[in-house]
């Protein structure tokens, strides 16, 4: 046994309280202890592919809708990871005056919404016959090699910098800032607003309406392929060396 492995049994010997019976008994985690655990590790090499597909759209009484696909693809080829924004612009065949008829709900408070962690879901309406969609969809399959991957479409957004467009629905932006990826609308007519973000450790899926007859929708997808190949037994066996210093101890 070489001095790295008599070393482990001797940390392991030491560690193990001489009244523990059997040893290894299980103890409580402090909870700060466990605000220092991310379970966010996979094996090296695992992920053969890493997409991303953002969408949010606002549609009007009118019909007319606006809104943008952010879509980011990474794999082993990619020379650099980039996303590619499509516009969605559709003119509606309503016949609603919304300019002499403008939203007038109200919403206040919810400021602390776009400063949270993890997921964060929100639909505030103040407003009559909306419908409002958020969805967060995760994917992870397995597969021996990469799917396929077909032409980007669209505008890159490049880092830093912003898309925009406008129609009778709104105006919308696509941003990629320090914090992150945005895809925000600002509906015309004081019908609201929605915002959709990734980055920073969360992902933010917030809409207000203030007006009526409006069709929101917030969708973003993360699609994981993990490679099902199964590692060489020279990984394997070096893994399993570490425990032999185990043996010892009689487990």
């Amino acid at each position: 046994m070489n001095t790295q492995q008599w070393l482990l049994a001797l940390c392991l010997t030491a560690s193990v309280p001489v009244h523990a019976s059997p040893a290894f008994q299980p103890i409580e985690v402090k909870d700060a202890e466990l605000s220092t655990l991310r379970g966010r590790f996979v094996m090296p090499g695992r992920i053969i592919s890493f997409g991303v597909v953002m969408s949010t759209t606002w549609q009007n009484a009118n019909g007319d809708i606006i809104g943008a696909n952010a879509n980011l693809q990474v794999q082993a080829s990619t020379i650099k990871p980039q996303f590619y924004v499509q516009m969605v612009n559709q003119k509606g065949t309503g016949t609603a005056n919304l300019a002499q008829n403008p939203g007038q709900g109200v919403i206040t408070g919810g400021a602390g919404l776009t400063a949270t962690q993890g997921v964060t879901q929100s639909v505030r309406a103040a407003g009559d016959n909306n419908t409002a969609y958020n969805n967060v969809d995760l994917s992870v399959t397995q597969a021996s090699q990469a799917p396929a991957v077909t032409a980007p479409q669209g505008q890159v957004l490049a880092p830093g910098s912003s898309i925009t467009g406008s129609n009778g629905a709104g105006s919308l932006t696509v941003a990629s800032n320090g914090n992150g990826v945005q895809l925000s609308i600002q509906a015309n007519n004081n019908q609201g607003t929605t915002l959709q973000s990734l980055g920073q450790g969360g992902l933010s899926q917030l809409t207000a309406l203030t007006g009526s007859t409006n069709q929101v929708t917030n969708l973003t997808q993360l699609n994981v392929v993990l490679g099902n190949k199964l590692p060489a037994s020279g990984s394997i066996d070096a893994g399993l060396s570490q425990l032999k210093g185990l043996r010892n101890m009689g487990y």
